[in-house]
Protein backbone atom coordinates (compact mmCIF):
# COMPACT_ATOMS: atom_id res chain seq x y z
CA UNK A 1 0.00 0.00 0.00
CA UNK A 2 1.15 3.70 -0.29
CA UNK A 3 1.32 5.63 2.44
CA UNK A 4 -0.51 9.08 1.93
CA UNK A 5 -2.57 11.70 3.83
CA UNK A 6 -6.16 10.64 1.81
CA UNK A 7 -5.97 6.62 3.28
CA UNK A 8 -9.02 5.44 2.07
CA UNK A 9 -11.98 6.81 -0.68
CA UNK A 10 -15.51 5.14 -0.79
CA UNK A 11 -18.44 5.24 -2.98
CA UNK A 12 -21.65 4.73 -1.73
CA UNK A 13 -25.21 4.99 -2.28
CA UNK A 14 -27.51 7.58 -0.81
CA UNK A 15 -30.86 5.90 -0.37
CA UNK A 16 -32.10 5.28 3.14
CA UNK A 17 -33.14 1.36 2.20
CA UNK A 18 -30.08 -0.31 3.78
CA UNK A 19 -30.35 1.34 6.56
CA UNK A 20 -34.08 1.22 7.53
CA UNK A 21 -35.00 -1.83 5.59
CA UNK A 22 -32.26 -4.31 4.58
CA UNK A 23 -34.18 -7.23 4.95
CA UNK A 24 -36.96 -6.33 2.67
CA UNK A 25 -35.09 -6.96 -0.22
CA UNK A 26 -31.60 -9.57 -0.85
CA UNK A 27 -29.88 -6.66 -2.77
CA UNK A 28 -30.72 -4.11 -0.09
CA UNK A 29 -29.42 -6.41 2.83
CA UNK A 30 -26.11 -7.16 0.24
CA UNK A 31 -25.59 -3.45 0.16
CA UNK A 32 -25.82 -3.09 4.27
CA UNK A 33 -23.71 -5.45 4.64
CA UNK A 34 -21.11 -3.99 2.05
CA UNK A 35 -21.01 -1.14 4.04
CA UNK A 36 -20.68 -2.70 6.99
CA UNK A 37 -17.91 -3.98 5.34
CA UNK A 38 -16.63 -0.38 3.83
CA UNK A 39 -16.53 0.26 8.39
CA UNK A 40 -14.20 -2.36 8.60
CA UNK A 41 -11.61 -1.06 6.19
CA UNK A 42 -11.89 2.47 7.79
CA UNK A 43 -11.19 1.18 10.76
CA UNK A 44 -7.95 -0.29 9.80
CA UNK A 45 -7.10 2.42 7.62
CA UNK A 46 -5.99 4.42 10.37
CA UNK A 47 -8.40 7.55 9.17
CA UNK A 48 -8.73 10.12 11.43
CA UNK A 49 -11.02 11.81 10.23
CA UNK A 50 -13.92 11.89 7.41
CA UNK A 51 -14.26 13.85 4.66
CA UNK A 52 -18.05 13.31 3.15
CA UNK A 53 -19.37 14.65 -0.32
CA UNK A 54 -22.59 14.39 -0.56
CA UNK A 55 -24.48 14.56 -4.31
CA UNK A 56 -28.40 14.55 -2.33
CA UNK A 57 -27.30 18.04 -0.84
CA UNK A 58 -27.51 20.50 -3.79
CA UNK A 59 -26.35 24.07 -3.06
CA UNK A 60 -26.77 26.95 -5.99
CA UNK A 61 -24.23 29.98 -4.62
CA UNK A 62 -20.99 28.40 -4.19
CA UNK A 63 -19.88 25.35 -1.70
CA UNK A 64 -20.96 25.02 1.46
CA UNK A 65 -19.32 22.80 4.29
CA UNK A 66 -21.11 21.88 7.68
CA UNK A 67 -19.49 22.63 10.79
CA UNK A 68 -21.88 23.04 13.54
CA UNK A 69 -20.44 20.58 16.20
CA UNK A 70 -23.04 18.51 17.11
CA UNK A 71 -25.99 18.36 14.42
CA UNK A 72 -29.14 16.64 16.04
CA UNK A 73 -32.22 15.89 14.53
CA UNK A 74 -35.13 13.68 13.13
CA UNK A 75 -34.88 12.93 9.49
CA UNK A 76 -37.54 11.60 6.95
CA UNK A 77 -36.15 11.00 3.40
CA UNK A 78 -37.88 13.84 0.99
CA UNK A 79 -39.15 10.54 -1.36
CA UNK A 80 -39.56 8.01 1.17
CA UNK A 81 -41.50 8.92 3.56
CA UNK A 82 -43.10 5.28 4.49
CA UNK A 83 -39.80 4.09 5.70
CA UNK A 84 -39.93 5.84 8.58
CA UNK A 85 -37.48 8.50 10.94
CA UNK A 86 -34.39 8.63 11.22
CA UNK A 87 -32.78 10.43 14.35
CA UNK A 88 -29.01 11.53 14.52
CA UNK A 89 -26.72 12.91 16.23
CA UNK A 90 -23.32 13.69 14.74
CA UNK A 91 -19.41 14.57 15.15
CA UNK A 92 -18.30 17.83 13.36
CA UNK A 93 -14.77 19.23 12.81
CA UNK A 94 -15.70 23.02 12.54
CA UNK A 95 -11.90 23.67 12.92
CA UNK A 96 -11.35 22.16 9.62
CA UNK A 97 -14.42 23.26 7.93
CA UNK A 98 -12.98 26.32 8.15
CA UNK A 99 -9.69 25.79 6.82
CA UNK A 100 -11.39 24.19 4.06
CA UNK A 101 -13.13 27.33 3.32
CA UNK A 102 -9.77 29.39 3.66
CA UNK A 103 -8.58 26.90 1.02
CA UNK A 104 -11.12 27.11 -1.17
CA UNK A 105 -10.88 30.87 -1.10
CA UNK A 106 -7.33 30.67 -1.55
CA UNK A 107 -7.78 28.65 -5.18
CA UNK A 108 -10.82 31.09 -6.07
CA UNK A 109 -13.96 29.60 -5.02
CA UNK A 110 -16.56 30.67 -3.52
CA UNK A 111 -17.04 28.56 -0.14
CA UNK A 112 -19.18 28.93 3.13
CA UNK A 113 -19.52 27.12 6.23
CA UNK A 114 -22.96 26.11 7.34
CA UNK A 115 -22.99 26.49 11.27
CA UNK A 116 -26.26 26.28 12.96
CA UNK A 117 -28.64 24.13 15.10
CA UNK A 118 -31.52 22.60 13.07
CA UNK A 119 -29.89 22.36 9.45
CA UNK A 120 -31.54 20.04 7.62
CA UNK A 121 -28.68 17.81 6.87
CA UNK A 122 -29.53 15.29 3.75
CA UNK A 123 -30.14 11.69 3.25
CA UNK A 124 -27.26 10.80 1.85
CA UNK A 125 -25.02 11.79 4.39
CA UNK A 126 -26.93 10.82 7.09
CA UNK A 127 -27.59 7.00 5.74
CA UNK A 128 -23.88 6.77 5.18
CA UNK A 129 -22.70 9.08 8.43
CA UNK A 130 -24.78 6.51 10.69
CA UNK A 131 -23.45 3.15 8.43
CA UNK A 132 -19.78 3.77 8.27
CA UNK A 133 -19.37 6.10 11.99
CA UNK A 134 -22.32 4.85 13.76
CA UNK A 135 -20.34 5.80 16.87
CA UNK A 136 -18.90 9.38 15.78
CA UNK A 137 -15.23 8.19 16.50
CA UNK A 138 -13.86 9.97 13.48
CA UNK A 139 -14.56 14.24 13.35
CA UNK A 140 -16.35 14.64 9.72
CA UNK A 141 -17.14 17.49 7.72
CA UNK A 142 -19.94 17.53 5.05
CA UNK A 143 -19.36 19.03 1.64
CA UNK A 144 -22.49 19.89 -0.56
CA UNK A 145 -22.31 19.74 -4.46
CA UNK A 146 -22.83 22.55 -6.30
CA UNK A 147 -25.57 21.99 -8.97
CA UNK A 148 -23.79 24.35 -11.75
CA UNK A 149 -20.27 24.06 -10.86
CA UNK A 150 -18.67 22.64 -13.71
CA UNK A 151 -15.62 20.07 -14.68
CA UNK A 152 -12.87 22.59 -13.88
CA UNK A 153 -14.99 24.08 -10.73
CA UNK A 154 -15.25 20.75 -9.29
CA UNK A 155 -12.03 19.62 -9.71
CA UNK A 156 -10.64 22.60 -8.22
CA UNK A 157 -12.94 22.13 -4.91
CA UNK A 158 -11.13 18.81 -4.39
CA UNK A 159 -7.98 19.80 -4.52
CA UNK A 160 -9.08 22.40 -2.35
CA UNK A 161 -10.29 20.07 0.01
CA UNK A 162 -6.90 18.17 -0.32
CA UNK A 163 -4.64 21.78 0.79
CA UNK A 164 -6.82 21.42 3.97
CA UNK A 165 -6.15 17.59 4.89
CA UNK A 166 -2.52 18.17 3.86
CA UNK A 167 -1.75 21.11 6.24
CA UNK A 168 -2.46 18.85 9.47
CA UNK A 169 -1.41 16.01 7.91
CA UNK A 170 -4.50 13.58 9.70
CA UNK A 171 -4.97 10.61 7.84
CA UNK A 172 -8.52 11.05 6.46
CA UNK A 173 -11.19 8.90 4.59
CA UNK A 174 -12.93 10.75 2.22
CA UNK A 175 -16.48 9.22 1.29
CA UNK A 176 -18.78 10.26 -1.95
CA UNK A 177 -22.33 9.57 -1.64
CA UNK A 178 -23.70 9.11 -4.95
CA UNK A 179 -25.80 6.26 -6.81
CA UNK A 180 -24.53 5.20 -10.26
CA UNK A 181 -27.24 5.35 -13.08
CA UNK A 182 -30.01 7.67 -11.34
CA UNK A 183 -32.80 6.40 -12.78
CA UNK A 184 -35.94 5.41 -10.33
CA UNK A 185 -38.89 3.08 -11.26
CA UNK A 186 -41.46 5.36 -11.79
CA UNK A 187 -44.37 2.33 -11.77
CA UNK A 188 -44.81 0.32 -9.05
CA UNK A 189 -42.96 -2.76 -8.26
CA UNK A 190 -42.56 -6.07 -5.95
CA UNK A 191 -40.26 -4.87 -3.54
CA UNK A 192 -38.37 -8.39 -3.68
CA UNK A 193 -37.92 -8.26 -7.34
CA UNK A 194 -35.80 -4.93 -7.60
CA UNK A 195 -33.74 -4.27 -10.58
CA UNK A 196 -31.63 -1.87 -12.45
CA UNK A 197 -33.75 0.49 -14.51
CA UNK A 198 -32.51 -0.57 -17.93
CA UNK A 199 -30.15 -2.74 -19.77
CA UNK A 200 -28.00 0.15 -20.61
CA UNK A 201 -27.97 1.50 -17.32
CA UNK A 202 -26.93 -1.63 -16.16
CA UNK A 203 -24.01 -2.05 -18.53
CA UNK A 204 -22.99 1.12 -18.00
CA UNK A 205 -22.55 0.69 -14.32
CA UNK A 206 -21.09 -2.51 -15.16
CA UNK A 207 -18.22 -0.91 -17.15
CA UNK A 208 -17.65 1.75 -14.39
CA UNK A 209 -17.30 -0.98 -11.70
CA UNK A 210 -14.63 -2.84 -13.69
CA UNK A 211 -12.26 0.04 -13.95
CA UNK A 212 -13.13 0.96 -10.41
CA UNK A 213 -12.50 -2.88 -9.42
CA UNK A 214 -8.81 -2.18 -11.23
CA UNK A 215 -8.09 1.10 -9.30
CA UNK A 216 -8.50 3.19 -12.57
CA UNK A 217 -9.93 5.96 -10.50
CA UNK A 218 -8.58 8.89 -12.39
CA UNK A 219 -9.93 6.56 -15.79
CA UNK A 220 -13.35 6.54 -14.35
CA UNK A 221 -12.96 10.53 -13.61
CA UNK A 222 -12.06 11.33 -17.09
CA UNK A 223 -15.18 9.10 -18.51
CA UNK A 224 -17.66 10.70 -16.22
CA UNK A 225 -18.95 13.36 -19.21
CA UNK A 226 -19.75 10.27 -21.22
CA UNK A 227 -21.55 7.94 -18.24
CA UNK A 228 -23.60 11.55 -17.33
CA UNK A 229 -24.82 10.83 -20.75
CA UNK A 230 -25.39 7.06 -20.96
CA UNK A 231 -27.07 6.45 -17.65
CA UNK A 232 -27.95 9.27 -15.28
CA UNK A 233 -31.14 11.12 -15.88
CA UNK A 234 -30.48 14.46 -17.86
CA UNK A 235 -30.12 17.64 -15.22
CA UNK A 236 -28.39 20.24 -14.34
CA UNK A 237 -26.44 18.23 -11.70
CA UNK A 238 -23.68 16.35 -13.83
CA UNK A 239 -22.15 13.07 -12.71
CA UNK A 240 -19.56 14.55 -10.42
CA UNK A 241 -18.81 12.07 -7.69
CA UNK A 242 -15.33 10.38 -9.06
CA UNK A 243 -14.24 14.39 -10.26
CA UNK A 244 -14.43 15.65 -6.76
CA UNK A 245 -13.10 11.87 -5.50
CA UNK A 246 -10.13 11.67 -7.73
CA UNK A 247 -8.79 15.44 -6.83
CA UNK A 248 -9.10 14.85 -3.25
CA UNK A 249 -7.33 11.97 -3.29
CA UNK A 250 -4.51 12.30 -6.34
CA UNK A 251 -5.54 12.20 -10.01
CA UNK A 252 -3.81 8.58 -10.88
CA UNK A 253 -4.99 5.12 -11.30
CA UNK A 254 -2.51 3.91 -8.38
CA UNK A 255 -5.14 2.23 -6.41
CA UNK A 256 -6.40 -0.84 -5.07
CA UNK A 257 -9.98 -1.01 -5.97
CA UNK A 258 -12.49 -3.23 -3.85
CA UNK A 259 -16.30 -3.61 -5.04
CA UNK A 260 -18.29 -4.74 -2.00
CA UNK A 261 -21.46 -4.98 -3.62
CA UNK A 262 -23.76 -3.67 -6.70
CA UNK A 263 -27.61 -3.83 -6.17
CA UNK A 264 -30.57 -2.25 -7.61
CA UNK A 265 -31.97 -0.24 -5.19
CA UNK A 266 -35.74 1.53 -6.47
CA UNK A 267 -33.95 1.41 -10.36
CA UNK A 268 -30.53 3.26 -9.37
CA UNK A 269 -27.26 1.71 -9.10
CA UNK A 270 -26.23 1.50 -6.15
CA UNK A 271 -22.38 0.30 -5.14
CA UNK A 272 -20.18 0.15 -2.16
CA UNK A 273 -16.65 0.38 -3.83
CA UNK A 274 -13.41 1.11 -1.51
CA UNK A 275 -10.09 2.86 -2.66
CA UNK A 276 -6.74 2.42 -1.54
CA UNK A 277 -3.78 4.21 -2.63
CA UNK A 278 -1.39 1.56 -3.76
CA UNK A 279 1.99 1.30 -5.36
CA UNK A 280 1.59 0.45 -8.79
CA UNK A 281 -1.51 -1.01 -10.45
CA UNK A 282 -3.73 0.15 -13.89
CA UNK A 283 -0.44 2.56 -14.78
CA UNK A 284 0.12 5.17 -16.53
CA UNK A 285 -3.95 7.90 -17.48
CA UNK A 286 -5.45 7.14 -21.06
CA UNK A 287 -7.35 10.13 -21.10
CA UNK A 288 -6.35 13.80 -21.42
CA UNK A 289 -8.86 16.75 -20.38
CA UNK A 290 -7.31 19.27 -18.70
CA UNK A 291 -6.26 19.72 -15.07
CA UNK A 292 -7.22 23.10 -13.30
CA UNK A 293 -5.51 24.48 -10.58
CA UNK A 294 -7.53 27.55 -9.41
CA UNK A 295 -10.82 28.39 -10.79
CA UNK A 296 -10.99 31.54 -12.73
CA UNK A 297 -14.83 31.94 -13.39
CA UNK A 298 -17.04 30.48 -16.10
CA UNK A 299 -15.73 30.55 -19.83
CA UNK A 300 -17.70 33.16 -21.49
CA UNK A 301 -19.17 30.41 -24.08
CA UNK A 302 -21.93 32.57 -25.22
CA UNK A 303 -19.68 35.64 -25.78
CA UNK A 304 -17.71 33.78 -27.68
CA UNK A 305 -19.82 32.02 -30.20
CA UNK A 306 -21.27 35.67 -30.93
CA UNK A 307 -18.05 36.43 -32.81
CA UNK A 308 -17.69 36.35 -36.46
CA UNK A 309 -17.11 32.75 -38.41
CA UNK A 310 -17.80 31.18 -34.88
CA UNK A 311 -20.04 27.66 -35.44
CA UNK A 312 -23.45 27.23 -33.69
CA UNK A 313 -24.01 27.08 -30.05
CA UNK A 314 -24.28 23.25 -29.85
CA UNK A 315 -20.93 22.69 -30.78
CA UNK A 316 -19.57 24.20 -28.05
CA UNK A 317 -17.68 21.80 -25.75
CA UNK A 318 -19.09 23.25 -22.15
CA UNK A 319 -17.22 23.02 -19.60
Amino acid sequence: MRDDTVCKGILVPGMPHPLLCPEKNEGWGRIRKAYESAKKEIDASGAERIVVYSTFWPSILGHQIQAFPEPEWTHVDDEFHDLGSIPYKFRMDPEFAERAVQACEARGLHARTVSYYGFPIDTGSIVALKLLNPENKLPTIIVSSNMYANRAETIVLGKSIRDAIDEDGKKTAVIVVSALSNRLHTDSFDISDDKIHSLKDNEWNLKFLEYLDKGRLEDVSQLSRQFHNEARVPKVVSFKPFWIMASIMGQNNLYEGNVLAYEPICGTGGAVVTLTPAEDTAGDLEYDEDDPEFYKGDREVLDFYDQPGMGPLEEADGD
